[in-house]
């Protein structure tokens, strides 16, 4: 890779933490962990390579198209936006701005794994309102597969979590 393909490539992905989640528009499809790859050819023909959260994705053609469409403001010669699950995508794949992003807008972050994971890893969790872990699973099916719904006994708030996925 030369110092120019460097150069754009980190300019592509600046340009797209300007692309939000549709479900949460303050987190970046960036911060997300959807994008897996970025691929700059002749003639700056770019193609970005992202995995959705989940395959029945609801919001997936909407952001790859907002990606596409983002991109193509840039002086590129093409873009291709492609959808491969090659690399699966895992909620540690959140980066930490996308935890603090998601725990300022009142979900719960999942927790960091290693693969490997207990159901009860969706008891008692943190607040993310209070902080408090007296909380109790509503119902481990949210508005959306990757979402629980919880509830907070010390300051009465109901909250989502995202769950972790591996």
């Amino acid at each position: 890779m030369t110092t120019l393909d460097a150069i754009l490539e980190q300019d592509i992905l600046l340009a797209l933490h300007e692309v939000m989640d549709p479900e949460i528009p303050r987190l970046s499809v960036v911060d997300l962990g959807v994008i897996t790859n970025v691929e700059i050819g002749n003639n700056n023909a770019v193609r970005v390579t992202m995995t959705p959260t989940f395959s029945g994705c609801p919001a997936l053609h909407v952001m790859k198209n907002a990606i596409r469409e983002r991109l193509e403001l840039m002086p590129l010669s093409s873009v291709e936006v492609l959808v491969s699950f090659e690399t699966p995508w895992n909620s540690n794949r959140i980066s930490e701005r996308g935890r603090e992003i998601l725990q300022e807008m009142g979900f719960a972050p999942p927790p960091k794994h290693d693969g490997y994971f207990e159901l009860d890893v969706l008891e008692n969790i943190a607040c993310p309102f209070c902080g408090s872990t007296n909380t109790a699973l509503q119902t481990p099916f949210g508005p959306t597969l990757c979402r629980s719904i919880h509830y907070c006994n010390s300051c009465l708030q109901a909250f989502e979590q995202f769950k972790p996925l591996a």
